[in-house]
């Protein structure tokens, strides 16, 4: 009895409390994440031949050379880019118009734009492919068909492969991001805009001067997410592409280059030294625009 009060005194000490709620997070990371990463660093020193390693010093980085790492890198970026210019803004638009008190049947708007980040990226890229199939009774073909345009191969051209990628990003993490932006905009007390409406400032000045301002944490934030997520993105082009190859590599990623590399190609050593300049790549970045937006610093700019 005086070992069990005596394990309870201690697990609900003050002092010992806060570290036992920590502790599974701890854990976690440690055993799922930091494990992994010192794992990746290493292995990308070594040529990995079943259960025997050598230890082959700077070799692996030599994939930097390959073209195909050089063009996936280059999709990877552009299609961060382009990812970033457009899940920042359009989520925050259609946030802000939800969060308005003129604006009717809330919930159900909501829940339409959050159902597609609940849906399988399988079926997602299943039902895409299929919507932009190369035969003329693919439904897109139809649409530029009723148009008097003829059948496009929307998944073999640079041009249109891009455009369905990026259909693909917008349906699938619009909702989410607005989730972000809508508990970001509930936080604004709303005496802020009614005395801005008294002085006789415009909805646009009150997004300006009000909005964006106060909600510059949750878009730091949500810039930070799509930068690693537009850099990480594989699970759609695999799947549009019905595997991991692409025509010409045209849909090619970093990630995907990395998983034939270790898995399809069984080269986990150069698939780890892969996996290093990734996490460089997305660290520095991030650590960039963390600085120019003053997040370090605390100043606001």
């Amino acid at each position: 009895m005086k070992k069990q009060s005596f394990f309870k005194k201690f697990l609900y000490s003050q002092k010992v409390a806060p570290y036992v709620f920590v502790m599974p997070f701890v854990i976690t990371f440690l055993v799922f994440f930091a494990y992994s990463i010192i794992s990746m660093v290493v292995m990308s020193f070594q040529k990995v031949a079943g259960a025997n390693t050598v230890f082959i010093g700077l070799d692996n980085y030599k994939v930097m050379s390959n073209a195909i790492f050089q063009k996936s890198l280059k999709n990877s970026i552009f299609y961060t880019i382009v990812s970033c210019a457009l899940m920042i803004p359009i989520p925050l638009v259609l946030a802000v118009m939800l969060n308005s008190k003129a604006m009717r049947l809330k919930s159900t708007f909501r829940s339409i734009l959050f159902i597609p980040a609940l849906t399988s990226v399988v079926v997602a890229g299943i039902v895409f492919r299929l919507m932009f199939g190369e035969l003329p009774g693919s439904f897109m073909n139809q649409v530029i068909g009723a148009f008097g345009k003829g059948p496009l191969v929307w998944l073999r051209t640079p041009a249109t492969v891009w455009l369905v990628l990026y259909i693909v990003c917008l349906w699938r993490w619009t909702g989410v991001n607005m989730m972000y932006y809508l508990s970001g905009l509930q936080q604004i007390p709303a005496d802020l805009y009614e005395s801005a409406s008294i002085d006789g400032a415009s909805t646009v000045q009150q997004f300006r001067y009000i909005t964006i301002p106060l909600l510059k944490p949750t878009i730091i934030y949500v810039l930070t997410i799509s930068i690693f997520g537009g850099m990480a993105m594989f699970s759609e082009s695999y799947m549009i592409f019905n595997g991991n190859k692409s025509p010409n590599n045209v849909g090619t990623t970093l990630v995907g280059f990395l998983y034939r590399l270790a898995f399809e190609q069984n080269n986990l050593g150069i698939g780890a030294a892969v996996g290093v300049i990734f996490l460089v790549i997305v660290l520095v970045v991030n650590f960039v625009q963390l600085i120019l937006n003053g997040t370090f610093s605390g100043k606001e700019r």
